[in-house]
Order: structure tokens, then C-alpha cells, then sequence
């Protein structure tokens, strides 16, 4: 028939064409699973990220990160002392998981409800300095670099050091599992037992 294709390859796996079948061969290296931020849970990663910037040493932090508001509808500093450390993070993997972010983008993220009184709420953008002192200071690392049309994006070093946190606590939450699944089988038995 004219203008059909023939689909009949569709039928087996992408392994096999890159195998052949019963061949020892090993799957081709763009089918093996690429662990990064994308895969692991949000809290998790910027949790086990924030810690290893702190670890490092590296990150340059301000002096004014214990007395600043982080913005302008906000009453207080924030309580966390390595909230710096966690803002890097979460700003790391926000942009790693898009292809370049502004600061005004960020500032719009971070951003919250801004209590007017008994007037109604609206949303309030987060403070830009400290959005910009954070990226600059990753920058400052080698994690981001600027965009060609704009903003920033993850630098080569900065998304192997994304993934190979990403790769960590993925393992830590795969054993976390593993350990409640025995906990929970371990409880199973005794309840038989009991019985």
C-alpha cells in the first residue's frame, strides 16, 4: 500500500535490535536508567544536596544570612540556620529540572501569601537579592552558568554533581523500603504467632 510504513521492527524491544537475540552482548549505554533529580523525591534530594554543600565548604555564604528576611511580606529571618544552604539546593535542582531560570522567575517561586489585614491576601514575590546572592554564589562553585538568551542554567559539573547526589538518595530510599518491608514482615510473623 502506498504511504504505509512497515511497522513490523515496533514489535521488538529497543534491547533486542541493539542485542540480537541470545546475543551476550550488554543493552546499549543511552538504555541504561539515568538516575537525576527527576526521579527521586523533591524533599529528599534538596535535603541530602543541602547537606553536602554544607560538608564541602565551598559555598560562599553571605554575611547578612543570619539577619535578612528572605522577603518583604515575611515577619521574621527564617528560624532554619542553614536555610541558605537549602534555598542553594532547591534552587540547584529547580533549574536543573528546566532548561534556564531568571531570578525573577525564582523570586516568583519562593515568593507567598502576603497578609494584608483584613484586607484580602495576594501573593508577594520573595526577595531578588537573595535569590541572586544564592545563584551567584552557585555560580561561584561551578554548579551554574549564564544562559546565552538569559538567566541561568546547570553547568556539566553541576548536573554530575546533581546526579550523583540524585543517585545516593535514591539508594538511601530504596534501602529505607527494603528495611520497612522487613519490618513490617518481621511484624506480620510475631502477630502469627501470637495467634
Amino acid at each position: 500500500m502506498p504511504g504505509v510504513r512497515d511497522l513490523s521492527c515496533v514489535s521488538r524491544s529497543t534491547t533486542e535490535w541493539n542485542m540480537g537475540e541470545g546475543s551476550d552482548l550488554l543493552p546499549h549505554p543511552s538504555l541504561s536508567p539515568v538516575v537525576n533529580p527527576f526521579v527521586c523525591r523533591a524533599e529528599a534530594f534538596i535535603t541530602a544536596y543541602a547537606g553536602h554543600l554544607k560538608r564541602s565548604g565551598k559555598l560562599e555564604i553571605p554575611n547578612w544570612v543570619d539577619t535578612v528576611k528572605t522577603g518583604s511580606y515575611k515577619e521574621l529571618a527564617p528560624y532554619d540556620p542553614d536555610w541558605y544552604y537549602v534555598r542553594a539546593a532547591s534552587i540547584a535542582r529547580h533549574i536543573y529540572l528546566r532548561k534556564h531560570v531568571g531570578i525573577g522567575a525564582l523570586a516568583k517561586l519562593y515568593g507567598g501569601k502576603n497578609r494584608r489585614g483584613n484586607r484580602p491576601s495576594h501573593h508577594k514575590d520573595a526577595s531578588t537579592g537573595v535569590q541572586r546572592a544564592v545563584v551567584q554564589s552557585l555560580e561561584k562553585i561551578g554548579v551554574l552558568e549564564k544562559a546565552p538568551d538569559g538567566g541561568r542554567r546547570i553547568s556539566v559539573d553541576g548536573q554530575r554533581d546533581l546526579d550523583r547526589i540524585a543517585t545516593s538518595t535514591l539508594e538511601n530510599q530504596q534501602e529505607e523500603s527494603e528495611d520497612e518491608d522487613e519490618e513490617e514482615e518481621e511484624e506480620e510473623e510475631d502477630a502469627e504467632d501470637d495467634e
